[in-house]
């Protein structure tokens, strides 16, 4: 049985996927997390673009095993690639839905002042993972629906199983 909680021991544990080693959650294993009342700006700065920025807190749905994942200051610069679907359901509300990815560009461990790579390699990761969205789109839906199946049994089959869990 593969376990969806992952104990501290494991967290900072050398893992591979892919050929591409890494620490962290175990590919496959993820969070669920619940967004507080957020602010969300956006400006118009053409015809067919926005920019924007949001900030809000955001908590664990539940709790985080004792001791478990980065210690307390630790940051992260995610680079988030998203699909965003309004609806208008009157003058003043609408709903809305994103789905999307998510890249981790860097890190900066708790009490350092600088990140894992400076700021020319961050913005490489940054072209990296838009030229990856690019040619995933540029795909059939076929080839796509291929490529997942085969991602998805090599991530089973990277997961690790924890007893008493």
């Amino acid at each position: 049985m593969i376990s969806k909680k992952q104990d501290s021991s494991q967290y900072d544990r050398i893992k591979e996927f892919q050929g591409k080693k890494y620490t962290g959650v175990v590919v496959g294993h993820g969070h669920k997390w619940q967004y507080k009342a957020g602010e969300w700006k956006e400006k118009k700065i053409r015809p067919d673009r926005w920019s924007f920025t949001y900030k809000v807190g955001k908590r664990r749905s539940g709790n985080a095993p004792e001791g478990s994942g980065a210690p307390v200051g630790t940051e992260y610069h995610w680079y988030i690639i998203a699909d965003q679907i309004v609806k208008k359901l009157d003058a003043n509300n609408y709903s809305t839905e994103m789905t999307g990815s998510k890249y981790k560009i860097a890190h900066k461990r708790a009490g350092k002042d600088t990140w894992s790579a400076p700021d020319a390699k961050q913005r490489k990761e940054m072209v990296k993972a838009l030229k990856e969205i690019i040619s995933e789109l540029e795909t059939t839906p076929e080839t796509q629906a291929t490529q997942n199946r085969a991602i998805e049994k090599k991530s089973r089959q990277t997961q690790l199983v924890f007893p008493n869990q």
